[in-house]
């Protein structure tokens, strides 16, 4: 029973996909996923869904369906051959150096860039709600077509005045380290944390870690946050942006769900925990379309013979029912009902012979001509106000019409059973 309850908990709650990164430990490979990333997106209602890093599982990935969420976070600097069309302006001892002083970042993971891009492809392509946090906000801009700077201390910091000059990288306080970053008027940034902004500065204390960042921000998005050396802190897609229609692609240089009170649970500001919540909320508002179009039953396909007699059948037997309720309803009902021969089609489950083809079309067009005019009317009433309903509307209308057929059937079940005991006891009278 236990096992049934969490099987139908992992239907109903939505699934977010996050790739894990890689790591040595005692000598073997292990992979892992920042905590509060989990936390949150547990907290807001929906399930992470941990994609490892394993050879090839970029190649798997429909395995993973369905997808109603992808969130990318932190990990190593992308492999800048996907993003640098024109040679580096940094010199091989530069590039040297880089790798030298960031070695844990440095060493670039083909793998994983393998299995993201090929999600963030996924998410483009399906309207997937996407939130990028740090290295997932830098895969969003490059498979975009956008570029990175390959280190900010060499191409940005030391090229701008001192009062313009930030730190993005402290290792000996990773959690603690912060800087101001002046967030864009009616943003969602602005939206999550206009409780905490001065209307005047704009400006918020940011966790920052991070060497590399947007350079060429990629046609589709708008800025939402600048540090004061001009780098973007974060980014949307204006079209893309509606949580409650499942419509979220975003990403964060910065890391909201780090930046806590002495490494307590409690944020630094009110807004901080927002972009998961409202990420979640468009994740679950995805789920229910997608479940929405699922359920719309495909077109069965027959050839033009099969779907010929198909049509006569059907029509058959909705002229028959018409027939039958008019009759029903009359005082002076006939004493030999036209059904009977669709009732011997029915008990038998065997295709209607000619003359019992023959016989029903013939009962139905005399008995059921004036109410098929008033059902044809109605039908064309029905048409048009259809006509002005949009796909996830009617998807309801089939999904409720569905549901409703099956009470009908069984409560006609149910009433058909109470008759024939009702018949049998008065024949044994």
């Amino acid at each position: 029973m236990e096992n049934q309850s969490l099987k139908d908990l992992s239907q109903i709650l939505p699934r977010v996909l996050v790739v894990s990164r890689r790591t040595l430990r005692k000598n073997k490979f292990v992979d892992f996923v920042g905590e509060y990333h989990l936390d949150l997106i547990v907290e807001y209602g929906a399930v992470p869904v941990i994609v490892p890093r394993v050879a090839g599982v970029h190649k798997l990935l429909e395995s993973f369906k369905p997808i109603h969420g992808v969130l990318l976070c932190e990990g190593e600097d992308i492999d800048p051959s996907l993003y640098e069309s024109e040679i580096s302006s940094l010199s091989p001892e530069e590039l040297d150096e880089i790798r030298k002083t960031h070695a844990s970042d440095a060493t670039i993971d083909k793998e994983k860039d393998s299995i993201e891009f090929a999600l963030a492809k996924l998410c483009l392509e399906q309207s997937i709600p996407y939130l990028g946090i740090c290295r997932g906000s830098q895969v969003l801009n490059v498979a975009c077509g956008g570029s990175l700077y390959q280190d900010l201390e060499k191409e940005v910091t030391s090229n701008l005045p001192e009062e313009r000059r930030r730190k993005h990288m402290d290792y000996d306080n990773y959690d603690g380290h912060r800087h101001e970053v002046k967030i864009v008027d009616k943003s969602p940034l602005h939206k999550w944390f206009k409780d905490s902004l001065d209307e005047e500065k704009m400006e918020i204390l940011v966790n920052s870690y991070h060497h590399q960042g947007v350079k060429r921000l990629a046609q589709r998005f708008e800025p939402m946050a600048f540090s004061p050396d001009g780098l973007i802190e974060g980014f949307y897609d204006p079209d893309m942006y509606n949580p409650k229609e499942g419509k979220f692609l975003i990403g964060l240089q910065f890391h909201p769900e780090r930046m806590r009170k002495n490494g307590l649970d409690e944020f630094d500001l009110p807004g901080c925990p927002v972009a998961y919540q409202e990420f979640v909320k468009a994740v679950i508002s995805y789920q229910k379309k997608l479940n929405s179009s699922l359920s719309v039953p495909k077109k069965l396909e027959l050839n033009q013979e099969m779907e010929n007699k198909r049509k006569i059948l059907l029509r058959s037997f909705s002229l028959a029912r018409s027939m039958y309720i008019r009759s029903y309803s009359m005082k002076n009902q006939p004493t030999e009902s036209g059904l009977e021969v669709g009732a011997e089609f029915l008990e038998s489950n065997t295709a209607l012979s000619v003359d019992q083809e023959m016989n029903l079309m013939g009962a139905t067009m005399r008995n059921g001509t004036q109410k098929l005019k008033l059902d044809e009317e109605k039908q064309r009433k029905a048409m048009n106000i259809m006509k002005e309903m949009n796909a996830e509307r009617l998807s309801e209308l089939i999904s409720f019409y569905q549901l409703m057929g099956k009470i009908s059937s069984k409560v006609l079940e149910r009433k058909l059973h109470a008759s024939s005991v009702n018949d049998l006891n008065i024949t044994s009278q």
